[in-house]
């Protein structure tokens, strides 16, 4: 039996943006994953997913490893955050489908992280969830930046 934590801060921001959305009237927020509409129940599969698969490095509530812009003594970067203080929502969703499938080298070749490769271990559908539960914790300035990176780099290939 899978046992998944989330933070008490992470699930508090979760059930209150729910709270204020369900008290609105409105439709739900639109969230895509590689150009594919995402539902609460893939963001809450992506949950389950990043607190098995991620958060032992990422953190539980998406804050990365300490000084994450500092090298470590082995020359590589430590693990940053995927919430909205990082860097994530800099790139479009296939950079990061890519950089989770196939490890950062896939992007940007020769470097070497300590990420390991999910290829073979999470399925495609397990990593379009994992980024739909990352993006949906970010706020709508993130996600609006992210989603415009998104679509420049379609419109590039």
């Amino acid at each position: 039996m899978r046992r998944y934590l989330l933070g008490a801060s992470a699930l508090a921001g979760a059930l209150t943006a729910l709270a204020v959305w369900a008290g609105s009237g409105d439709e739900p927020p639109s969230l895509t994953v590689m150009g594919e509409t995402v539902g609460p129940a893939a963001i809450e599969l992506g949950r389950e997913v990043y607190a098995e698969s991620c958060a032992s490095c990422h953190g539980a509530e998406l804050e990365g490893q300490p000084d994450w812009r500092r090298r470590l003594e082995s020359g590589r970067m430590p693990a940053p955050p995927h919430d909205e203080t990082g860097h994530t929502w800099h790139h479009a969703d296939g950079q990061l489908f890519t950089i989770t499938k196939q490890g950062v080298g896939a992007v940007v070749p020769g470097y070497e992280s300590d990420m390991p490769v999910f290829e073979g271990i999470l399925s495609d559908d397990e990593i379009i969830a994992v980024l739909a539960y990352i993006k949906s914790t970010w706020p709508e300035r993130e996600r609006a930046f992210q989603a415009e990176v998104t679509a420049n780099a379609e419109e590039g290939s």
